[in-house]
């Protein structure tokens, strides 16, 4: 499975043997947030409230690298669409990685200075803000670490080899969560260090993760170092970057307004903030399929735009927007029947569990407009249209959420707040179907919204003639 031609066989099946395992591996990523927010919620109150505010702000900096990432798959997946060797594929994937490193020290850098004034504007004090930096300390530490393997893990995702990341990505998380209780409470002769060790126990994991995927890296010759490794950097880089700049930035954008957000939730106080983030971790996990979804699709998109089929790359949109509106669905039914339980579970107080479970049943039912929004960016990403992509998530956080958020709150307190995430995403919904049709992906049309299922069956079961043209 180390290289596959993602131009042959069923589009469905190319993105389902690239998106199945990415889901796996992502959803593991994000449980690693809910451990630590089940155990530090019984580590005391202020260390719940701490990670309330610290969660999006690590989201938005962690989305960086993913962002990033896709803009190495895009250019790899690309290259590999056109016909690229693999000794000209695996020296572009180095030069991903090292600029993904410098990018990583630098942005982490910037992050450890600006932490401690970041976190009071949002509203942090007292022992929660000793808390989020306590944290902060590890956790930035292991940031340029999780640059570089992503980075990394996009060449085999570029080589329609889901597995390899996702693998990685699940041992990484399975180390995260044992050690983060041993070294939040202690254990024997570890002691317990509170949210400081959540921190810790996140650095050791992703440094085991790296030297991983190093190794396979190099085994595998997904990375090719040869006698003049540099040859070329100049315009890989620029590759690169032409598409991972704007992918970063729209990757991030979504959760670095959730943190402005959950500063207009904190003039509620701590108790609103720390069921409201509770909520967004849920939502998280919620959403790993979508997210799934673009870690199948953008790769899937980018070999059929590289190799100059574009028919193909329209019906792998298709797909996916046939599939983010049947999940959104399915997914609205389950938060909104088990908000009650849920909340229970992420919560260590009655009215944080109240904030939780209100967010969970009025915001659950509009999420497949937010998927469908996911599913467009990591296909405008794939065939070079990162730029619009981040507009997309741009104008659904600056123009939306965050104004309507900050005035709901101020007119009607929390529900305006949970008013104006579902009016975010609804709007996500047509914006992204206006904008892949604007750039040849189609839109959603009316057979899709009249017969899914049926869509979905018929886009599995045949394979789109290969036309060429954009």
């Amino acid at each position: 499975m180390s290289r596959t031609d993602l131009n042959q066989g069923p589009v469905a099946r190319q993105i389902f043997r690239v998106s199945a395992p990415m889901s796996v591996g992502i959803f593991s990523v994000l449980a690693i947030g809910l451990a630590d927010a089940f155990f530090l919620a019984r580590a005391g109150d202020a260390a719940l409230a701490a990670v309330g505010f610290v969660y999006p702000v690590i989201v938005a900096v962690s989305a960086f690298s993913v962002g990033l990432a896709a803009g190495a798959n895009a250019a790899l997946s690309q290259a590999r669409g056109a016909g690229g060797s693999e000794k000209s594929v695996g020296r572009l994937a180095l030069h991903a990685a090292m600029l993904g490193l410098g990018i990583g020290l630098t942005l982490g850098g910037a992050f450890w200075l600006l932490s401690p004034w970041l976190f009071e504007l949002l509203g942090a004090r007292d022992a929660v803000l000793d808390n989020i930096l306590a944290y902060l300390d590890f956790w930035i530490a292991s940031f340029p670490l999780l640059v570089l393997t992503m980075v990394l893990n996009s060449a085999f995702r570029a080589a329609g080899d889901g597995l390899t990341a996702a693998s990685v990505m699940v041992a990484t998380a399975l180390l995260n969560i044992a050690l983060t209780p041993v070294l939040i409470f202690g254990f024997g002769p570890v002691p317990g260090m509170g949210m400081a060790g959540a921190g810790l126990g996140t650095l050791l994991a992703r440094a085991a993760a790296l030297a991983l995927v190093i190794a396979l890296s190099l085994h595998r010759g997904m990375v090719v170092i040869g006698a003049q490794p540099l040859a070329g950097a100049v315009q890989s880089v620029r590759d690169v970057l032409q598409l991972g700049l704007p992918a970063a930035l729209s990757r991030g954008i979504n959760p670095a307004g959730m943190a402005a957000v959950t500063a207009a939730v904190a003039t509620l106080g701590d108790t609103a903030v720390a069921g409201f983030g509770a909520a967004s971790r849920v939502q998280a996990i919620a959403l790993v399929p979508f997210f799934g979804l673009a870690a199948g699709l953008g790769p899937v998109v980018g070999q059929a735009w590289g190799a100059g089929e574009a028919r193909r790359a329209r019906a792998a949109m298709r797909t996916g927007t046939v599939f983010a509106l049947l999940y959104g669905g399915c997914v609205a039914a389950l938060l909104i029947g088990l908000a009650g339980p849920i909340s229970r579970a992420m919560t260590a107080e009655g009215n944080a569990t109240s904030y939780t479970a209100d967010y969970l049943r009025f915001v659950g039912w509009s999420l497949a407009g937010y998927g469908v929004l996911v599913a467009v960016n990591a296909a405008l990403t794939g065939r070079s249209r990162a730029g619009w992509a981040m507009g997309l998530s741009l104008g659904r956080i600056c123009l939306v959420y965050i104004p309507l958020a900050w005035l709901g709150v101020t007119a009607f307190g929390y529900p305006g707040v949970l008013a104006a995430a579902v009016a975010a995403n609804l709007t996500a919904l047509w914006g992204a179907s206006v904008t892949a049709r604007a750039n040849g992906l189609g839109g959603i049309d009316a057979r899709i919204v009249r017969a899914p299922a049926e869509r979905l069956g018929a886009l599995a079961g045949r394979e789109p003639g290969r036309a060429a043209g954009r």
